[in-house]
């Protein structure tokens, strides 16, 4: 019996071919691969802004299979520019699908290629870092493979690519909408205690709710915000939030903003992610390309300070050098995996970070302490004025 002709192809810069079945947008997408190893939250991944610039290989199997909806954007629209799964994406079955993974992505025009030996795939990720690639969907199942491999190489990769400029929101917005509760699904904030300015480096929609559940009034500001902008709403708290690409590239508007404010206020600020890494920049540390960096949601870390170990997600290519820390900034959290960093804080002021999204709950509860630690980090500054 003759085998189905191949309708995707995905080439590594190293020439490395691999053939599968496309779905999805057809055409041809370039960039970094990455690998994440969740179990669940395909579409959460799909359109987290982190993603900018990447293709996501998914480690588990069982891609689709609950379809999709849209309490489970993230953002307005997938942002990872394809996906690579082991099978074929099947019909949902879950109450909560509303579409099926498959149009959900041609219409949002995003690649994906299924029938990938993904464990070689991840095994080649982990060896040799994170490589550069070329997917593309051909429904005819004709590929220029030269021309794919040159894509692949001409990429000129994340280290010093701005990507927050791309994702962020065009102009400012209020957000009020609470994290999802059984029975009553998404509410809003009726009382808010704080004043919260979010800068949106990429912020996810989740992380707006945690603050927004936490009693905040939160009003999201664009990347490129200064402090006089920042300060013209009168907050009681900053916050800054993950997003894509590199952290130096995107630290040349962001660092001397963060900075500024660190310098003429004693405002409480919260980071996560990408904004964990640039207040690392403005406080004097260093980040770091990593070799396949971490995505997924079962990614332990320690809290130095209490001993408690938090199950979470993650999703960074680079990290804060934690030999770099200056004086007066302590390293709070690490990763259980490799020992790098995912927290700091200084010592004498409530200014703090993590490298991983508490929001995301794959513990499920872990570690939304941080979001109410930044509230009583408010109130207790309100109290004291």
């Amino acid at each position: 019996m003759s085998q189905p002709t191949p309708t995707a192809c995905l080439a590594l810069a190293d020439g490395t071919l691999f053939y599968g079945y496309g779905f999805g947008a057809t055409g041809r997408r370039v960039a970094e691969l990455c690998f994440n190893t969740a179990m669940t939250g395909y579409q959460e991944i799909m359109t987290d802004p982190s993603y900018a610039g990447q293709i996501v290989t998914f480690t588990f199997p069982h891609v689709g299979n609950v379809g999709v909806n849209p309490e489970d954007d993230e953002t307005g629209d997938p942002v990872a520019e394809g996906m690579v799964v082991k099978w074929d994406p099947t019909e949902p079955s879950n109450w909560r699908a509303a579409e099926n993974l498959k149009p959900w992505l041609e219409r949002r025009g995003r690649v994906g290629i299924g029938g990938i030996d993904t464990r070689r795939l991840t095994r080649a990720i982990r060896q040799q870092g994170a490589p550069h690639v070329a997917i593309e969907h051909n429904p005819e199942g004709v590929f220029d493979i030269e021309a794919l491999v040159e894509e692949a190489r001409g990429f000129s990769g994340l280290v010093g690519l701005d990507l927050a400029k791309v994702v962020t929101c065009a102009q400012s917005y209020r957000w009020d909408e609470k994290r999802w509760a059984w029975p009553d699904g998404y509410t809003r904030q009726q009382a808010p205690s704080h004043k919260v300015v979010a800068l949106d480096f990429g912020a996810k929609r989740n992380i707006l709710r945690c603050l927004a559940s936490a009693g905040c009034d939160v009003t999201v500001l664009p990347a490129t915000a200064t402090a006089e902008e920042v300060l013209a709403h009168s907050p009681d708290g900053i916050f800054l939030s993950n997003g894509p690409g590199d952290p130096e590239a995107t630290g040349e508007y962001a660092v001397p903003m963060i900075r500024e404010i660190l310098d003429t206020t004693e405002l409480p600020v919260f980071g996560i992610c990408l904004g964990h890494q640039m207040l690392a920049l403005a406080l004097g540390a260093r980040t770091i390309k990593m070799n396949h960096g971490h995505h997924g949601a079962n990614h332990p870390v320690k809290d130095l300070e209490t001993g408690k170990v938090e199950i979470t997600s993650m999703n960074h290519g680079f990290t804060v050098d934690s030999q770099s820390l200056p004086a007066g900034v302590k390293e709070t959290h690490v990763s259980l995996f490799d020992g790098s960093n995912c927290g700091i804080r200084m010592s004498e002021r409530p200014v703090f970070s993590v490298q991983y999204h508490p929001e995301a709950s794959p513990g499920p509860q872990d570690s939304y302490y941080l979001f109410e630690r930044f509230a009583a980090a408010m109130t207790a500054r309100s109290e004291a004025a």
